[in-house]
C-alpha cells in the first residue's frame, strides 16, 4: 500500500533497495524492525543474484544496493560520470558456510581441498554444490581459486540457497556452500531438512589466519576473523539526496541495527559497547 502524500525523509516515504539474495535473510529482519520504528517508511526489497541485480543498480533504475563487496573502479564510473556521490557502509560480517549431510562421516575440509575441486584436479570423492552460477557466493570461490569457468565434474549449481540445503539433506555425497544466514535462519521451506545437515569445520591454507585447526562459522570466529570464508556486507547508496535510503543505511550502522546483526548470529560492524556501573568497595 502506497503512503500517499508523505514526504520522503530519512524515516518516511518510499524507497527501493536491491539486495543480493544470499544476504536477504539478514536484511529482512532489519527492515521488519525499521518499519516498526518508522511506520511511515516503506522499503521495497528487490532480491536477486548479484550478477543479475547489479545492472539494475548501474543503469540508475534503483540507486541503493546491498551486497558482499564494494563497487569496482569501473562500476563506480557509472555514477561518477553523472556526478552522483557514492556512499558505502559496511554493517555486518557474514560467513560462507559449508554444510554436509548429517550421515556424512566427513565433518571437516581444508581450503586447499576446495581450491583443488574448483580447479578440477581433485582425486577424492568430495563434490561441491552452489546456489547459482550467478551468485556472489559462486564469484567468491571463483576468485579464490582464480578460475573463470567451472570444471566438468565435482562442482554443481542449483537455483537458490534453499535448493542447496534440500539437496545436501537428500544426498550424502555433496558439500553445500551457502550464506551463513540461510543456515542460522531456516525458513518453513527448509525447516524439515535442517536436522539432516551439519556445519563443517574449515582449515585455512598454510600461513593464513585459521591454519592451525578446523573452524566453524560461529559468531566468535567471524568477529575474530579466524574463519577462512568471511565477507563483509555493505549497503551502497547513490540516491544523490538525503532520503529514506540514506536513513536506512545510517540505521543499519546504528546501535539498534547492530544489535539485530548481533542477535542474528553474524558479526556486527561495530561491537555493541556495554556500560558498567563500577562501585568502589574500599
Amino acid at each position: 500500500m502506497e503512503k500517499e502524500g508523505i514526504e520522503e525523509t530519512r524515516t518516511t516515504g518510499e524507497a527501493k533497495i536491491l539486495v543480493d539474495e544470499t544476504l536477504s535473510n539478514i536484511v529482512d529482519g532489519q527492515i521488519e524492525v525499521f518499519n516498526a520504528d518508522y511506520p511511515n517508511a516503506k522499503i521495497d526489497l528487490i532480491k536477486g543474484q548479484e550478477q543479475r541485480i547489479l545492472p539494475t543498480f548501474l543503469n540508475d533504475s534503483v540507486r541503493v544496493i546491498i551486497m558482499s563487496r564494494v563497487l569496482t573502479p569501473k562500476e563506480e564510473q557509472f555514477y561518477i560520470k553523472r556526478e552522483i556521490p557514492i556512499y558505502t557502509q559496511r554493517f555486518a560480517i557474514d560467513g560462507i558456510a559449508l554444510i554436509a549431510n548429517s550421515s556424512n562421516p566427513d565433518s571437516t575440509i581444508t581450503v586447499d581441498e576446495i581450491v583443488s575441486i574448483l580447479k578440477g584436479n581433485y582425486n577424492g570423492t568430495k563434490k561441491l554444490v552452489f546456489d547459482s552460477p550467478y551468485s556472489s557466493t559462486m564469484k567468491y570461490f571463483k576468485d579464490l581459486a582464480k578460475i573463470n569457468s567451472l570444471p566438468s565434474k565435482g562442482v554443481y549449481t542449483l537455483e537458490s540457497n534453499n535448493d542447496v540445503i534440500k539437496h545436501v539433506a537428500e544426498n550424502s555425497e555433496y558439500i553445500g556452500i551457502i550464506g551463513l544466514n540461510w543456515y542460522l535462519q531456516s525458513s518453513a521451506t527448509t525447516a524439515s531438512y535442517m536436522p539432516k545437515i551439519k556445519l563443517m569445520g574449515v582449515k585455512n591454507v598454510k600461513g593464513g589466519k585459521g591454519d592451525d585447526a578446523y573452524y566453524k562459522p560461529t559468531q566468535k570466529n567471524l568477529i575474530s576473523g579466524i574463519y577462512p570464508f568471511l565477507r563483509n556486507v555493505y549497503i551502497i547508496n547513490c540516491e544523490g539526496k538525503d532520503g529514506l535510503g540514506t536513513g536506512f543505511a545510517n540505521w543499519l550502522a546504528s546501535p539498534r541495527g547492530q544489535l539485530i546483526v548481533l542477535k542474528s548470529g553474524l558479526g556486527p560492524h561495530k561491537l555493541i559497547s556495554r556500560d558498567f556501573n563500577l562501585k568502589n568497595s574500599n
